[in-house]
C-alpha cells in the first residue's frame, strides 16, 4: 500500500467528483483529507426533504459523486482501496479512500474518464434513432460491473405499461406543495453554482408525452418537438435497499451514464417511479426481478445536452487537522 495521496492529487479528484448527477442539482456531497486518504459523505444540510425524506438521493448521488472520485485517481495512476461505511458512527461517512498499489490506466478507464466532462442529463426530446444492440450491452456491462443490475424496458406494450407506472408516480408527487415549492426553490434563472437552470430545464410538458417530466421551467417545444414514442428506458437495480445498496448504486448509476456518454448516447433521469414506494414496488414486480429499482433512465440520441454548474472544490472540501 502506498502511504498516502498528496493534496494536490486528492483537490483534482474532487473536482472531478463534483461533476456526478444530483436531484435538482442540490451537490449534496463533502469530502474530507485525512490520514492520507479521503472521505466522501453526504451533506444533510442539501436533502430534498419533501424531494428526498428518506435520503435515498443524497446517496446515490453520494455513489456517482465516489465513482468519479475512484476513476479519477485510477487514471491518475494510484487507484483507491475504497471502503464503504467506513464509521458506523458517523453514518454521512458514506466511503473512504486510501491508496493501493500505482499502476497503468485500463483503456476502459481512460474513456469513462474522458466522459466525465461531456455528461450532461438532456431532458430535450431524442431522435428517432435506435440503441444499437452493442452499446445496449455495454450498459448492462456497466451495472454489472458496478455490483448492480440494468433491466431494459423493450417494446411498445411494456414501454406504455412502465410510462403509466411513471405518470401515476409522478401525479402522487405534484399533488403535494411542498414537493412542487421545493423544486422551484432550485431552478435558477441567474447564475449560480448549484440549481438547475431554467436554460437546461428541457420543454414544458404536454398531454401527448409518453413519459413525464418534472417542469424546471424550460421554454415551450417548436412545433413538431414531440418526444420520442418509443423511448429506450432503462431501470437500474441493485440486491437491496439498505445504504451501502444505495451507495453501490449510484456508483453503478455514473458509471452506466459514462459508458452511454461515451458511446454518443443521451440521457434524462426520470426518478418519480422511484420516490413513490408504491410505484417502486409495482415497477419491481413488472421486471421480475429479485433486488429493488433504485433509478430509471431514458436513453437515446440527441442534441448535447447543457452543462448545470457547480460549486468550486473549496466549497466542497473539508481537511481534518491532525490532533496535536
Amino acid at each position: 500500500m502506498g502511504t498516502g495521496y498528496t493534496e494536490a492529487q486528492l483537490r483534482a479528484a474532487v473536482a472531478d467528483a463534483v461533476r456526478a448527477p444530483s436531484l435538482h442539482n442540490t451537490q449534496p456531497w463533502r469530502f474530507r483529507l485525512r490520514d492520507g486518504g479521503i472521505e466522501v459523505s453526504v451533506d444533510p444540510t442539501r436533502r430534498l426533504p419533501a424531494t428526498d425524506p428518506s435520503g435515498w438521493g443524497t446517496r446515490i448521488s453520494g455513489g456517482a459523486a465516489l465513482f468519479n472520485l475512484r476513476l479519477s485517481l485510477a487514471v491518475a495512476g494510484t487507484p483507491a482501496t475504497v471502503r464503504l461505511r467506513p464509521y458506523p458512527a458517523d453514518p454521512d461517512v458514506l466511503a473512504r479512500l486510501v491508496p493501493d498499489l500505482p499502476r497503468r490506466p485500463t483503456p476502459t478507464e481512460q474513456s469513462l474518464y474522458a466522459a466525465i466532462g461531456r455528461r450532461f442529463s438532456n431532458r430535450a426530446p431524442f431522435w428517432p434513432d435506435p440503441v444499437p444492440a452493442d452499446a445496449r450491452w455495454r450498459l448492462g456491462e456497466a451495472a454489472r460491473a458496478e455490483q448492480c443490475w440494468l433491466e431494459l424496458v423493450i417494446g411498445v406494450s411494456a414501454v406504455n405499461a412502465f410510462a403509466e407506472v411513471a405518470r401515476s408516480a409522478h401525479r402522487v408527487l405534484e399533488r403535494d406543495p411542498a414537493y412542487r415549492a421545493e423544486r422551484a426553490d432550485w431552478v435558477r434563472t441567474e447564475p449560480a453554482p448549484d440549481g438547475v437552470p431554467a436554460r437546461a430545464g428541457g420543454p414544458q410538458t404536454e398531454p401527448q408525452d409518453l413519459l413525464p417530466s418534472r417542469g424546471f421551467g424550460g421554454l415551450d417545444r417548436a412545433p413538431g418537438r414531440d418526444f420520442e414514442p418509443e423511448p429506450l428506458v432503462a431501470v437500474l437495480g441493485a440486491a437491496g435497499n439498505t445504504v451501502v445498496d444505495q451507495v453501490l448504486a449510484g456508483q453503478a448509476l455514473q458509471r452506466v451514464l459514462l459508458t452511454a456518454t461515451d458511446a454518443g448516447l443521451a440521457v434524462s433521469l426520470l426518478s418519480q417511479p422511484i420516490e413513490v414506494s408504491g410505484a417502486r414496488e409495482a415497477l419491481r414486480l413488472s421486471l421480475g426481478r429479485f433486488g429493488t429499482p433504485q433509478m430509471v433512465m431514458r436513453i437515446g440520441y440527441g442534441q448535447p445536452g447543457v452543462a448545470t454548474p457547480r460549486r468550486s472544490v473549496d466549497e466542497v472540501l473539508d481537511v481534518a487537522v491532525a490532533p496535536g
